[in-house]
């Protein structure tokens, strides 16, 4: 059986995907986004799963995958894992378990990808930026990647669900929000969040001993992440 250094689990997840998830961090992104609230999960864990111990640990969980739960891979990237959740999402099936995917869609578009989104019941996409210059600049990585996956899972009828970090100075203006609207327009989707910057992993960069490049920057007011969501949920309406 195929293994994957694994960082950390969370039961019992409630933000990941239908229903009640079982939500598994890989460790290892291809990104180093500006605002990332895990760097923790750049670098190997040292903690390594078989596919067949993985899924007797989430097993004992089943009980609470009612009304649609099941598990959501996340990290990091999970597709750099792709082999071990195609491995993991057929056993997980012979259990009548389902498995959705939280990627940044940082990867290239590989054969085994595509076989892992196509099992997914679920891929939760992180849409960093609307255009490619802001996304080099931001997360170092590759804008066509995140083009090609978006567009593979919205032609090929898997359920979508956006995301998009909202930063103070960086994206949090109406400018911005109707950028992101329009652009959407390309993908087919079941709905579009927004989540708030927050300050809360800076004492890993600290432990860590990495820059962070955005320590000065305040967390994201609750009261302007709803009104930019309802800016964006009526642009969305009249696409």
């Amino acid at each position: 059986m195929l293994t994957a250094d694994i960082h950390s689990f969370e039961s019992m997840a409630a933000l990941d995907g239908d229903g009640i998830r079982y939500a598994v961090f890989f460790t290892g992104c291809p990104l180093r986004c500006a605002y990332c609230h895990n760097p923790d999960t750049w670098f190997s864990s040292q903690n390594k799963w078989s596919s067949g111990d993985l899924v007797k640990k989430i097993k004992r969980y089943k009980p609470y995958f009612k009304n649609g739960g099941g598990v959501t891979f996340s990290g990091g990237e999970p597709l750099l894992n792709s082999k071990f959740i195609i491995e993991t999402g057929k056993l997980l099936k012979d259990e009548g378990i389902n498995y959705a995917v939280d990627t940044s869609g940082s990867v290239v578009l590989t054969d085994d990808v595509k076989t892992a989104l196509d099992g997914a019941d679920l891929v939760i996409l992180d849409v960093k930026f609307f255009d490619e210059g802001n996304y080099k600049k931001y997360t170092g990585g590759d804008f066509e990647n995140f083009i090609k996956i978006s567009k593979y899972c919205s032609e090929n009828g898997i359920r979508m669900w956006l995301r998009t970090v909202i930063v103070p100075n960086i994206n949090d203006d109406e400018e911005s929000i109707k950028k992101y609207a329009d652009f959407s327009k390309q993908f087919k989707f079941e709905k579009y969040e927004l989540l708030a910057f927050h300050t809360m992993g800076f004492f890993k960069y600290d432990n860590l001993k990495i820059e962070n490049p955005l320590r000065n920057t305040p967390p994201l007011d609750k009261g302007k992440l709803e009104e930019l969501q309802k800016l964006l949920n009526i642009y969305i309406k009249n696409i």
